[in-house]
């Protein structure tokens, strides 16, 4: 496929569930198709730019690794993405990266992610969970702030305030996750003493 008739297929996804499992199996089959849907995505000024954030969820859904010769250009860029629509796959991806990295296998994401990507990770994850954004934005962040707190414990201090003082305004599904990370922190801090 070429990248004029790739982006003619982006062109065409909607908001359905198989529109965008559809263009994310051409790149998941294809993976020489994953530069330009990672250039589309961060062309923010591009109308198809949303619709590659809602195809990339899904082919990291699929396959977490065809992301890793980008983290540079992932982390570098996710914190200029300014739709909701947008934000929240792209929040689920990085909720799907420190998963994988923090997983007790070993793997790519061991060598690959570095300082330099976590530290922009933990800089925009605590950004949405700070600024108003939608509550499944929220939940990844949390998600992904929550791993990346397991070797620097000054995030989890960071969170802790954040998840308790927006507790009682929220949604019923942050108050549970929120719930959740803040046990999961408490553990973590016990096994620590």
């Amino acid at each position: 496929m070429t990248k004029e008739q790739f982006y003619a297929e982006l062109e065409n996804v909607n908001a359905s569930r198989t529109s965008r499992l559809n263009c994310a199996s051409l790149v998941s089959q294809d993976l020489s198709l994953f530069p330009f849907l990672i250039d589309t995505l961060f062309e923010i000024d591009n109308k198809d730019s949303c619709k590659a954030a809602w195809v990339l969820e899904f082919v990291c859904n699929d396959y977490i690794y065809a992301i890793v010769p980008y983290l540079d250009t992932f982390t570098k860029n996710i914190h200029k993405i300014q739709s909701d629509s947008a934000i929240r796959p792209i929040a689920k991806i990085c909720s799907f990266i420190v998963q994988t990295y923090y997983s007790k296998e070993k793997n790519t994401f061991n060598t690959a992610l570095t300082a330099q990507h976590k530290k922009r990770l933990i800089e925009t994850n605590f950004d949405w969970m700070i600024n108003e954004h939608k509550v499944a934005v929220k939940v990844f962040a949390m998600e992904t702030l929550f791993h990346l707190g397991k070797e620097n414990q000054w995030i989890h201090k960071e969170l802790e305030p954040i998840l308790t003082q927006h507790f009682h305004k929220e949604s019923a599904a942050y108050k549970s996750r929120a719930k959740r990370i803040l046990q999961k922190i408490k553990r973590l801090k016990h096994k620590l003493l």
